[in-house]
């Protein structure tokens, strides 16, 4: 990603980037730093601990 563009979104070199595709066009999106804290209060009951369990598996696999 150019620099540019990580100055105006605030990103480092090393930020992560979700891409989606929506028919024909893709959507780059940055994904916070503290998924936990984005993802707060976004979900229905027990969202969280779902997350923070698919984080720990995702996590064991690297």
């Amino acid at each position: 990603m150019p620099a540019e563009i990580r100055q105006k979104l605030h990103l480092s070199p090393s930020g992560r980037l979700e891409w989606f595709m929506y028919g024909n066009t893709l959507h780059v999106v940055p994904v916070k730093e503290d998924t936990i804290a984005a993802f707060r209060g976004q979900g229905k009951e027990d969202s969280v601990a779902r997350l923070l369990a698919e984080r720990s598996k995702d996590n064991a696999h690297k």
